[in-house]
């Protein structure tokens, strides 16, 4: 279907070298989009990139570093030509409660959960701006809805995230560009398998919260990158999307 095609557009995905990243990846690269992911480890960026397709490619970053985030919009302008699409995944959690939690750890999440990412996509706007059909999805959590005691400051950075997309949306819609969120509920990846150590109860209160009784698949995430970066959602702007099987609908 010609409204979900992203042929000759170039999609930019952090931390798409695995979960819901490359998930995200996934779609876009079935749509026809050029992928190129990021992530700290070459042995995955290699995997993922094998994965998408002789069009993809893959930069070794970490978007914490000084300079980091404009740098690796100039690789994608050198390598590509061009940028169309900016999904703002890469992101990490210390689980720890709000009376334990250190400045050091909080830095740490704020940091690359809401810092980097917002050096990045203000790195990426003239590109965005210019392909005429920018694409800004950036990757929030349902605990941008409501709290859990072990992650205060991931919470506290997906909700912001939220926000900063609303702004991106009122900012630069005359820009061509529109700017969603996604919010995952509990996926099955490294992360929430650490987690299920961490906290031993969480994986049967998962289940027994959630209406699709399973936990998600980061393949559950290809269609709706697929379509926040297609003109089939050309004015949908300013959006935050639970993909969580239900689970933020549960009182």
């Amino acid at each position: 279907m010609s409204l979900f095609d992203l042929s000759g557009r170039v999609a930019l995905v952090t931390g798409g070298n695995g979960g819901i990243g490359l998930g995200l990846a996934r779609g876009l690269a079935a749509c026809g989009a050029r992928v190129i992911v990021t992530g700290r480890d070459a042995a995955k960026n290699a995997a993922a990139v094998a994965e998408l397709g002789k069009a993809a490619a893959a930069f070794q970053a970490d978007l914490t570093k000084p300079g980091a985030p404009e740098k690796l919009v100039a690789d994608v302008l050198a390598l590509a030509g061009r940028l169309d699409i900016l999904v703002n995944n890469a992101g990490t959690n210390i689980r720890k409660r709000p009376d334990i939690v250190t400045d050091e750890e909080w830095a740490t999440v704020i940091d690359l959960n809401l810092t980097a990412l917002m050096r990045l996509t203000r790195a990426a706007h003239p590109a965005l701006k210019a392909s005429g059909h920018g694409r800004v999805i950036n990757i929030g959590s349902m605990l941008s809805i409501f709290g859990v005691a072990f992650s205060p400051a991931y919470g506290a950075s997906k909700g912001a995230v939220v926000q900063y997309t609303k702004s991106l949306a009122a900012a630069w819609a005359a820009d061509g560009i529109t700017a969603n969120a996604i919010l995952p509920g509990w996926i099955d990846t490294d992360l929430t398998r650490k987690a299920r150590i961490d906290v031993p109860t969480l994986h049967d209160s998962v289940l027994a919260r959630t209406p699709a009784k399973r936990w998600g698949d980061p393949r559950d995430f290809a269609g709706i990158a697929a379509f926040l970066a297609s003109d089939a959602a050309a004015f949908v702007t300013g959006t935050a999307i639970p993909v969580d099987g239900g689970y933020s609908t549960q009182g």
